[in-house]
């Protein structure tokens, strides 16, 4: 909203210097955008402000509205501008017009029109063209200078048509038909929907209701009589409208936010006065009003306000007293009765509904900045659940070895689920039709993994690797059991390759939970019928079973239509926490480096990486802090049914910086270990 400095004093008893408008608006919640100085023209030595306005303050896009926030903030006195209509004729309106609108009265609440004959149209004066250019506007001619000035001031839209070029002299608000044409005032043409509100004569539309007057019916220099429209119509249809005709104007802006019933009448007297006085001519009695607004008051609502729920909300110990003088200042009208506030509401103020509408108000007037911020209040959140700690960690291990984490639907086909089911135990199913296909409960997460990667086969995805932390459920001697498994599954172009990286996860999932005690502690025991898989082992950690893992069987895969080999494993999440519960020890962060060990070391083919892991431990290394597999190596100059595993070993001594000549005794220890545990050789 471009405001003009000079005008905007008009309105104010004490008028307001140019550099304290951008203070007290933007303090007020309007901030300035631009600040222009103009330095010629019939606007020279003038400011322009360029004002941001929020789409809930429509009474605000006028200077009428800005003066009042001015004079809010500053004590001043609002000056408003006359609205006296002059003598009118003997001539009554009615008989030199009429107004038909009886086809969509809710797009139109009211609709008003005034008469005005024998004006002269030419030149407007120089304080009116002043005004205009001020805000960047150009000057037309007298009378359509008065309805954009009254726009600008007041905030109404209005429009004035040469009564000559109605036919039939007359205005028919109506809903276009389909296809009827349109040549709008800036010159475009445009081919209107239907239904789309209009302002019409006798025989075609002359204005798009809210959006912009007609090319046809323009005041121009041969204009002799004059329609003086002041309407309101709906917000939402002008929306509407200006949207799909591309069409937008200053005044479809004001409608699209609402205006002031009130202001309909006042802007419609004020613009009547100005054209007799700038353009001459005579004003015809009376004013057509017509529309479900015509015959209400307009009385303002009233609207109550709790001191103490002010109080609470804004931090502010402000008496009902104090809060109802600030509501006065925007002319509210508002009294404090014990600890209410009761305050009438203006027919401009569309925004204020509800009593936090007041309380943002008093805010907004005592100033956002002097609202005091108060001491931070110390919250102690609680920990997480031990099983949102443990997927946490999952999910971080899983995500560093490639994996992807799905979350899939807990519903499944029996035929998938069925080979998923452990000996002695019974499907859950669904009672009811709601899920035909898919009419039990998982039993296992390892067939939603199937099924996501049939989707990436389907995409075209290779080298795939999945795993979800998911609830599955069965049914065990007439009880329903919910258990929450870990699931793994990943592609296997190299079986073996597969498995052995497929266990370094599971090693490191328990390290994740168990921590150092959980060193070690993971083991593989073949077994003979994996179920759905065609060769499997139970996954221990020390001597409790947590889970299976192995090759997935060509049937299975068959049955979820995957055709690269796949490998999985699925762990019981409750026993894994059983073992390890999600207890930490913290300590001090180290204050001395530590030092790294890479060890590499030959041994069989068939030796395991969790017995090499347990040799090290076996070895006691004193000042050990961490140990890590890095890798495994097959290959010249290894010998066949060889191979070389590297192993990565951290040690520092928490009370002194580290040397080396009390690293290579414990290194020693491993190396030695390692031989008669598993026959390792140092690799040279």
């Amino acid at each position: 909203m471009k405001i003009s400095l000079n005008w905007l004093n008009d309105y104010l008893g004490t008028p307001v210097a140019h550099d304290a408008v951008d203070d007290l608006l933007t303090g007020h919640g309007f901030p300035i955008e631009d600040t222009i100085e103009i330095d010629e023209g019939p606007a020279k030595g003038d400011v322009m402000f360029d004002v941001e306005v929020t789409s809930n303050r429509g009474d605000c896009l006028s200077h009428v509205g800005v003066a009042r926030e001015v004079a809010a903030a500053t004590g001043a006195e609002l000056k408003r501008p006359p609205a006296e209509l002059p003598d009118a004729g003997s001539e009554s309106v009615e008989s030199l017009t009429s107004v038909d609108h009886s086809t969509q009265p809710e797009a139109c609440p009211l609709y008003t029109a005034r008469v005005i004959t024998g004006v002269k149209v030419g030149p407007s004066p120089d304080w009116l063209v002043a005004k205009l250019e001020a805000v960047g506007l150009r000057s037309v001619n007298n009378v359509v200078d008065v309805t954009n000035l009254l726009l600008l001031e007041l905030g109404q839209p209005l429009h004035a048509f040469d009564m000559g070029k109605l036919a039939g002299r007359k205005v028919v608000v109506r809903g276009a038909t389909k296809g009827e044409k349109f040549n709008a005032i800036d010159g475009t043409k445009h081919e209107l929907r239907e239904g789309m509100l209009v302002i019409a004569d006798a025989e075609k539309p002359q204005a798009v209701a809210g959006v912009m007057g007609g090319l046809d019916s323009e005041v121009g220099e041969e204009t002799t009589d004059i329609l003086l429209e002041s309407a309101i119509f709906e917000p939402l249809q002008v929306r509407k409208t200006s949207r799909a005709l591309k069409l937008a104007s200053d005044s479809s802006f004001r409608f699209e936010r609402g205006v002031d019933p009130v202001g309909v009448g006042t802007a419609s007297r004020r613009a009547a006065a100005l054209i007799v006085e700038l353009a001459g001519g005579t004003l015809a009695d009376g004013v057509i009003r017509v529309g479900p607004l015509a015959d209400q008051e307009n009385e303002p609502a009233m609207l109550s306000l709790r001191a103490e729920r002010c109080r609470q909300l804004l931090g502010l110990d402000l008496s009902a007293e104090q809060q109802a003088d600030y509501l006065n200042r925007i002319g509210l009208n508002a009294a404090a009765d014990g600890e209410t506030v009761t305050a009438m509401i203006p027919t401009f103020r569309l925004d204020l509904l509800r009593e936090v509408d007041l309380i943002e108000e008093i805010a907004r007037l005592h100033g956002m900045d002097a609202i005091p911020i108060k001491p931070k209040l110390e919250l102690i959140a609680k920990p997480p659940q031990a099983t949102v700690q443990a997927k946490r960690a999952i999910g971080d291990v899983m995500v560093a070895h490639g994996y992807h984490e799905t979350i899939t639907f807990s519903f499944i086909r029996p035929k998938l689920a069925k080979p998923f089911l452990p000996d002695g135990a019974e499907p859950l199913m669904l009672e009811g039709d709601h899920k035909k296909d898919e009419p039990m409960l998982r039993p296992s997460a390892l067939p939603s993994l199937l099924s996501c990667r049939k989707l990436n086969q389907d995409a075209g995805n290779h080298g795939v690797r999945l795993f979800e932390t998911a609830s599955t459920w069965k049914v065990v001697d007439g009880q329903t059991v919910e258990t929450v498994m870990l699931a793994m599954l990943r592609d296997a172009e190299d079986v073996d390759e597969a498995l052995r990286e497929l266990r370094g996860g599971i090693d490191e999932v328990v390290e994740a939970l168990g921590g150092a005690k959980a060193l070690g502690t993971v083991r593989v025991e073949p077994i003979e019928n994996g179920g759905e898989f065609s060769a499997a082992g139970t996954v221990f950690v020390g001597d409790t079973a947590v889970g299976v893992m192995g090759l997935i069987g060509d049937k299975t895969r068959d049955r979820f239509d995957v055709q690269t080999a796949q490998v999985a494993a699925e762990l019981d999440l409750a026993a894994l926490l059983a073992l390890f519960p999600p207890v930490r020890e913290v300590g001090a962060l180290p204050k001395f480096p530590g030092i790294e060990r890479d060890l590499s070391v030959i041994v069989d083919e068939g030796v395991s990486w969790s017995q090499v892991e347990s040799a090290v431990v076996a070895a006691k290394p004193e000042m050990m802090e961490d140990l890590a597999f890095i890798g495994v190596y097959r290959g010249k100059p290894i010998a066949k049914g060889k191979k070389s595993v590297s192993l990565r070993m951290a040690f520092r001594d928490p009370a002194t910086t580290l040397r080396h000549d009390q690293v290579d005794p414990q290194v020693a220890a491993v190396l030695k270990s390692l031989t008669e545990a598993v026959g390792a050789e140092l690799r040279g």
